[in-house]
């Protein structure tokens, strides 16, 4: 177990590499558009594949048309 995944998953939502998040090439963990849509709300963080729209505004809750269709949200 990495030194920050506590940060990320706990024991009753335990996050999975592949769904949830995959490991860029310089090592950092990049969550999924499936994660972001589920968390519910925009961080404003600029993540790569923030599912909102508009993207990275903070406590936006509008996920894009085809987020939704794409995972049946």
């Amino acid at each position: 177990m990495g030194m920050f995944d506590n940060l990320f998953s706990s024991e009753f939502n335990p996050m999975k590499e592949g769904v949830d998040y995959y490991m860029d090439e310089k090592g950092f963990r990049v969550m999924t558009e499936y994660y972001l849509a589920k968390k519910g709300y925009c961080c404003s963080n600029g993540c790569a594949n923030c599912p909102y729209e508009p993207k990275y505004v903070k406590g936006n809750s509008s996920l894009r048309a085809d987020v939704i269709e794409k995972y049946g949200l």
